[in-house]
């Protein structure tokens, strides 16, 4: 369970964060399409007892096993038999780079302390509701206690030396940001915005006509009450049937043409600062909605985006870089694959 996070850390899968916000989330500049891969090695039915051989070190059927059950229950079933072949290459490389990782912090010796692993159990556990969920987690994972300890203090040891190898060379320098936003333009572009809340009677979507008929009556009373000058915050608090929004006052914040349901989209878009729709139907129920403030589309500038910017392009500095730490690695050792 923990190997798998730090795996996918290490391989740097992702070329790009979504670290900003949609409206301006830099992105790499567009590549040429390219030649789709070749179909992976067909992977054979019944796995050998080791996979493959790393600097002599071999990959068991045993690990590959418990990494593949941790896999198939964060995504509640078995790999489809399609994808077989490519999800077990995937996993067998993810496991020989991993342990590339490990033998080099043995190499340095890196290690974690009793006190650190401590410390990442705990966080574990926490993200459980009890004593029974993590046992029930474990299991699933064909995970013991103690492995899930030994684990833990190979991901700190192998995050320790990944962020000393890379930390120097991760700054972003204010040049580096002024490129990037000089060469991407279409990326800070932010679309007109309208700031709306919203007052949400639903009906279930196999409603009959007796239901939407009562929800409408509900919706056209509390329509009536905003009309009369009661507080629009206030009603959504009593009458909205939005989780999200009604502890709110209904408030939506900002959002751009496209984020919102049609008809709702239409409506918010059309109202002036201040206005207050008629009913508007959409797929949910029947909304009343109030804009509060539009704002007409921009560039954004480079002082304002700065500074998620600098986290984004930090990021990607990170993730190249222990891309390229990790290439090192492999290219330098022995790697045997079995099957």
């Amino acid at each position: 369970m923990l190997r798998s996070s730090v795996i996918v850390t290490a391989i740097a899968l992702c070329a790009c964060s979504n670290a900003l916000a949609t409206a301006s989330t830099p992105q790499q500049p567009g590549a040429a399409a390219q030649t789709p891969p070749a179909p992976p090695k067909p992977v054979p039915a019944q796995l050998p007892d080791v996979l493959a051989r790393v600097n002599g070190e071999s990959v068991t059927k045993a690990e590959f096993d418990r990494a593949l059950a941790a896999i198939e229950g964060r995504a509640g079933g078995p790999v489809p038999a399609d994808q077989r072949d490519q999800v077990f290459r995937s996993i067998l490389d993810q496991i020989v780079t991993y342990k590339l990782l490990v033998q080099e912090t043995q190499s340095r010796k890196v290690d974690a302390s009793d006190e650190e692993v401590n410390t990442r159990l705990q966080q574990i556990q926490g993200r459980f509701p009890s004593e029974e969920a993590f046992k029930q987690m474990l299991t699933a994972s064909h995970t013991t206690l103690e492995q899930l300890r030994s684990d833990a203090k190979q991901d700190l040891a192998v995050q320790k030396m990944i962020d000393a190898e890379i930390s120097s060379k991760i700054e972003v320098k204010p040049e580096q940001m002024a490129d990037f936003y000089a060469k991407n333009p279409d990326q800070f572009k932010q679309p007109d915005r309208v700031h709306a809340s919203h007052i949400l009677i639903g009906f279930p979507r196999d409603a009959d006509a007796a239901a939407k008929a009562q929800a409408h009556a509900k919706a056209e009373q509390v329509l009536a009450d905003v009309k009369a000058g009661k507080d629009f915050a206030a009603l959504a608090k009593e009458h909205s049937q939005d989780p999200g929004s009604a502890p709110n006052g209904g408030d939506l914040g900002f959002f751009q043409p496209g984020q919102m349901v049609g008809p709702f989209n239409d409506a918010a878009f059309s109202l002036a600062p201040g206005a207050v729709s008629e009913l508007v139907e959409t797929q949910f129920g029947y909304h009343i909605i109030k804009v509060t403030e539009k704002q007409a589309g921009r560039m954004i500038s480079l002082e304002e985006i700065k500074p998620r910017l600098e986290q984004f392009l930090q990021e990607r500095n990170r993730q190249e870089q222990t891309e390229t730490f990790i290439t090192g690695l492999r290219s330098r050792g022995k790697i045997e694959l079995l099957i």
